[in-house]
């Protein structure tokens, strides 16, 4: 099965680190205020700590550009199996959205929080998609009685999105 991990540290030490496993599949992510670096693989990571995921759903490369978008999830142990069912049969719009890269719907391994990570080209196409047709239809019920949003025995505590732009190590 496929896994990812991140880890968060100064931009400089991870670009280091990245730089000593350029044979490993990994994005330096940055932000104004914060770093990280995500490492997607098959076998165990290289990190000393972090946060470790495996991937439920996998669409499109993992490229070192664009703009990296983490959905933070927070789901009850007795909700998981209702939020994975619903990302296992999610309608796959995202995908021909312009200037979508990749998707990966990671399960934490050791914390609560499941994260949808969606790579794009720049903020403009994400911003875009998200006052797109697709996203209203894939988010409909949000917000109702009948959205999953809405049931507390599932989300113990609000998503938070974070954000952070790829950059060459």
């Amino acid at each position: 099965m496929k896994k990812v991990y991140i880890t968060h540290g100064t931009e400089n030490y991870l670009g280091k680190l990245a730089n000593e496993h350029l044979q490993e599949n990994t994005l330096l992510l940055v932000s104004p205020d914060n770093a990280a670096l995500l490492h997607e693989t098959e076998g165990d990571t290289f990190f000393k700590e972090g946060r470790n995921y495996e991937v439920l759903d996998s669409v499109g490369e993992m490229v070192k550009n664009g703009l990296a978008v983490f959905n933070n999830i927070p789901v009850t142990e007795e909700g998981r199996p209702l939020f994975e069912h619903r990302f296992k049969n999610r309608a796959g719009k995202i995908e021909t959205e312009p200037g979508f890269l990749a998707l990966r719907v990671l399960r934490p391994t050791n914390s609560d929080t499941y994260v949808i990570f969606t790579l794009w080209e720049d903020e403009k196409s994400f911003l875009d998609w998200k006052e797109s047709n697709s996203f209203k239809s894939a988010h409909k019920k949000q917000g109702t009685s009948e959205g999953l949003d809405q049931q507390k025995q599932v989300f113990p505590k609000p998503s938070y999105i974070t954000s952070f732009r790829v950059k060459e190590a």
